[in-house]
């Protein structure tokens, strides 16, 4: 089964274009499933003898050991895409995987902060460090744009309209897309431009967001950074670039935006991964009714 695997994670690289960190998942989730489907049925198990009720089993397995119901889900959608990708190899008669259901994935509010909290992260003292303006132009980017920390630190220049305030992103599957960039936004980065201009090493480094090397900045700096920032800002709980995401999101919809347009901004291919921010919002207008109404 290893010799497989092997052969399925070259494909999502190499065919597939897949990224280092979407093969290193892939890699986990199978490497669990092939150990303990062997340990269960016989270390001989070949890929060809894997049924359904060995599935059933090791997903029952995974719910008495307390994984949470997206790890599950997560690891059975592995498991179907490996034994899709056999089939069409011709190295199984069929999916096993086909017609079973993980369980039903928890819908968590998403974290996001208020507008005097993003304000005040946003307005708070970056300090006298020679790559503050960098960081504030990283916090300015990612509210305005909504983008994922991927797509943050993957903005290159030439990605840049400033004319039109707008960028290209590459979100997930290398899907392109337009995001928006507001006046605070562009002005932030035209100030970490000139910083940027006497700390890139060489004239083809493109990237937009650099370190103190002069080289890509990655997406666990901008996770440290921002950690950090909002330890400063006075912020109770640390933030994610991810909840600066939502929080784009969520008040997008608060001020009446179109959710269709919304979906279009984050790069949502479906509706329903949008549709979670407008319970946020309907959240927030029962709290509101509770306040106001005088019999609610």
């Amino acid at each position: 089964m290893r010799a497989e695997m092997a052969d399925f994670l070259r494909h999502l690289s190499l065919e597939k274009g897949a990224s280092a960190h979407t093969v290193k998942s892939y890699r986990e989730d199978l490497t669990q499933a092939v150990e303990r489907l062997q340990e269960s049925f016989g270390k001989g198990l070949k890929v060809s003898q894997v049924t359904p009720r060995n599935l059933r089993t090791w997903l029952a397995w995974m719910q008495e050991q307390g994984y949470s119901r997206s790890t599950i889900g997560r690891r059975l959608s592995a498991i179907r895409s490996w034994f899709r990708y056999l089939r069409l190899r011709e190295k199984v008669d069929s999916n096993p995987a086909d017609g079973l259901k993980g369980p039903r994935k928890e819908r968590k509010l998403p974290r996001f902060l208020t507008r005097t909290e993003i304000d005040t992260l946003l307005e708070a003292d970056q300090g006298e460090k020679r790559l503050a303006p960098r960081d504030h132009a990283l916090w300015e980017v990612a509210y305005s744009a909504g983008v994922r920390v991927s797509e943050l630190v993957g903005l290159n220049l030439d990605d840049l309209d400033p004319d039109q305030g707008v960028a290209v992103v590459r979100g997930k599957g290398k899907r392109e897309r337009l995001v928006l960039l507001g006046p605070m936004a562009m002005e932030a980065i035209g100030r970490w431009m000139e910083v940027r201009a006497c700390l890139a090493k060489t004239k083809e480094q493109n990237a937009l967001f650099l370190n103190h090397r002069g080289t890509r900045l990655t997406s666990r700096s901008v996770h440290r950074l921002l950690r950090h920032q909002a330890r400063l800002s006075g912020l109770k709980e640390d933030v994610s670039p991810h909840a600066l995401r939502h929080t784009f999101a969520t008040h997008l919809l608060d001020a009446g935006a179109d959710i269709r347009s919304v979906q279009e901004l984050l790069g949502h291919r479906s509706l329903s991964t949008t549709q979670i921010y407008t319970h946020v919002t309907t959240q927030k207008l029962q709290e509101n009714y509770r306040k106001a109404h005088p019999r609610a």
